[in-house]
């Protein structure tokens, strides 16, 4: 698919029957479109080979009723591989189970620079022991059952992907894309990591560190009304009064009983839930506007810039302006807006 230069990085992604399509395909266009670019000359650094790889190499059937043609077997796979990338899928459960299949992932991985799984491909890491002492993340759906199965494996169901030492998880379907972003900025750099992603229409280029979850879908829907619609408000004007008594005015509770029944119905406080709305809207006035970061921080109801600036370095371990400077989809406002 790429250069067959004997100096290219090759990239093996292993399906399965069942595996879910957009695991595989979506890192590998992420690849392809990173040999696109260093093929037309417009960035530097290695080509890239890329494989999909099964135990036959026998067309078998995704998830979704597509079928994958993988490029070939596990006997066939390239022997010195950069990337092993295992993709997720309802099929893993079996998958895990097929030992040829274990032994074959447990083995590259040690030679591999690097390992990586997309979504609930974390079971087959882990049933081949590569997440054993490791943080590893899946689909948020997952994260309970990975723990449960594997508890070596310290899980951490929030964010949409993690790096520990060179092995790499992922949560699932578009995250996959996301760690194939960080991976080839590794590789090569930050702007061909954001001109792939532009090509693909990708909104931006998450960082890591980013939930599963945005704020709205992190809190459960309350059964009352009263909270529904304070969720509401506090989405419709980020920048309002919210603290815990005005919102239990006007929901006509006590503060007490408020924050309590809150926490209850949604799983988070009203302060955590206020505070993530507010992130989330700062976000995205950081990527897609110029705006100074002190009227976003007022805009998005932080105060003041510093207190915005300690919220995302508490939740994202990255500063308002770090934050803009590495996903604002255009670099000459970033400059601007610095």
């Amino acid at each position: 698919m790429a250069s067959s230069t004997d100096t290219a990085r090759q990239v093996v992604i292993v399906v399965y029957p069942g595996v879910q399509s957009l695991d595989a395909t979506g890192p590998l266009e992420v690849f392809a479109g990173a040999q696109q670019l260093i093929r037309a000359g417009l960035s530097g650094g290695r080509s890239y080979e890329i494989t999909i790889v099964s135990r036959d190499g026998k067309p078998l059937r995704s998830s979704s009723g597509l079928t994958l043609v993988p490029n070939g077997s596990l006997r066939t796979a390239p022997r010195e591989i950069d990337t092993l990338i295992v993709a997720g899928g309802p099929g893993c459960e079996q998958a895990a189970e097929d030992e040829v299949l274990i032994e074959w992932i447990a083995r590259k991985s040690a030679a591999a620079r690097r390992t990586a799984a997309v979504c609930t491909g974390a079971f087959l890491l882990a049933r081949a022991g590569l997440l054993d002492g490791r943080r590893a993340t899946t689909h948020w759906s997952a994260a309970a059952e990975l723990a449960r199965r594997y508890p070596e494996v310290r899980v951490d169901a929030e964010p949409i992907f993690l790096r520990d030492g060179d092995v790499w998880t992922s949560a699932g379907v578009t995250a996959g894309m996301d760690l194939a972003l960080a991976l080839v900025e590794e590789d090569l750099d930050r702007d061909a990591a954001l001109t792939i992603a532009r090509h693909l229409v990708l909104f931006l280029r998450r960082p890591g560190n980013q939930s599963q979850f945005s704020a709205t879908l992190a809190a459960q829907e309350p059964a009352r009304e009263p909270l529904r619609e304070i969720q509401r408000q506090v989405v419709e004007d980020v920048a309002g009064e919210h603290s815990v008594e005005a919102m239990a005015r006007r929901a006509h509770m006590s503060a007490r009983h408020f924050a309590r029944a809150f926490r209850a119905e949604t799983g988070l406080t009203p302060g955590r839930y206020v505070e993530r709305v507010r992130l989330e809207a700062a976000r995205r006035r950081l990527e897609d506007t110029a705006d100074p970061i002190v009227s976003v921080a007022t805009g998005c109801g932080f105060g003041t810039a510093e207190t915005m600036r300690r919220v995302f370095l508490r939740t994202l371990a990255v500063a308002p302006a770090e934050y803009r400077r590495r996903f604002h989809a255009s670099p000459q406002d970033t400059r601007r807006a610095a």
